[in-house]
């Protein structure tokens, strides 16, 4: 009743529920007063719509899926990375099929302006809802159009370090050394350091290796000098160093930094500590330890003067 009394006023605003049953009704009542030529008329016109809705469709999806397998061939012909053409082509295909159903819509007679209106607004309420999500998004945009990263490289972010196995468009696939998946988002491995550790395909590794005060030093850069000289996997450009590096409290360090292939690194590593650990023993050089001499005086007795210039206590 309240419905009909607002219809019936002059200059009121009209509900949009009433503005909708206004329309059916006038929809409704010209459909009783057409004639039986008129909705047959009709019925050939909506039956003509659906039809080249239909046709629409077929050739629509057809030519979809032969244009993404013609953008698959080009792309694997030109070597793009995998992650980032499936992603242009999951997106192509997503702007594409909005475009085909926005014409079935048009051809169906319904206005295409509010279906955007409504498509605009339900991303508007999905994008509030999903706005981390959406943040991983762009974040996966920005790696595979930037690069920072591919598959395949050792990479060290957010605290853990792996080697990529993935890049999906909101988060990141890594393997570690003892077999662990880990995955993470890409919000913030667009906006954080990332140490890509295989990218240049050389390394540089470093050793700290000690003899004791008295053993000679030039013996010990001859003994390493020829382990690095007979290790083929060491590069000579750049060529390797060595060093007195400092004059420790029971050690004389020795720094050694020599470059080497990636895949190479860990294993010349433990070769070179390996080796030094047999041959210095051999050349008379003594790796020395820590530790700790403590001398005891009798009361009353001097104690001898120590190497630091102090006195050498004697048992009691």
């Amino acid at each position: 009743m309240n419905l009909f009394l607002q219809l019936s006023k002059p200059n009121v605003d009209i509900p949009e529920d009433a503005e909708v049953l206004g329309k059916f009704e006038n929809w409704l009542r010209r459909i009783l007063q057409m004639s039986w030529d008129d909705l047959l008329h009709e019925a050939v016109k909506l039956g003509g719509k659906l039809v080249a809705a239909v046709l629409i469709y077929i050739v629509g999806r057809w030519l979809i899926r032969k244009a993404d397998k013609l953008l698959d061939r080009i792309f694997q012909k030109r070597g793009l990375d995998p992650s980032l053409n499936a992603f242009i082509r999951s997106l192509l295909r997503i702007v594409v099929w909005v475009f085909l159903v926005m014409v079935i819509v048009g051809v169906l007679g319904i206005r295409t302006t509010s279906f955007l209106a409504i498509l605009a607004s339900a991303g508007f309420a999905v994008g509030m809802a999903l706005s981390g999500t959406l943040q991983n998004f762009a974040g996966g945009v920005l790696i595979l159009l930037l690069k920072p990263f591919r598959t395949g490289d050792y990479i060290v972010s957010q605290g853990v370090e792996g080697t990529v196995k993935a890049i999906n468009l909101f988060n990141t696939v890594l393997i570690t050394p003892d077999n662990k998946t880990i995955i993470i988002p890409n919000g913030g491995m667009s906006s954080s350091i990332v140490n890509n550790v295989t990218e240049s395909g050389t390394r540089r590794i470093e050793w700290t290796f000690a003899i004791s005060y008295g053993d000679s030093y030039d013996e010990a850069r001859k003994v390493l000098t020829d382990l690095l000289e007979a290790d083929t996997r060491i590069q000579r450009s750049p060529d390797y160093l060595i060093a007195l590096s400092n004059l420790a409290d029971s050690a004389v360090q020795i720094v050694v930094r020599a470059w080497t292939a990636t895949s190479d690194f860990w294993d010349v590593y433990y070769d070179m500590n390996e080796k030094v650990y047999k041959t210095f023993p051999e050349h008379g050089l003594t790796i020395p330890f820590n530790q700790l001499e403590v001398n005891l005086t009798t009361a009353g007795t001097p104690a001898a003067p120590t190497r630091d210039g102090g006195k050498e206590d004697k048992a009691a």
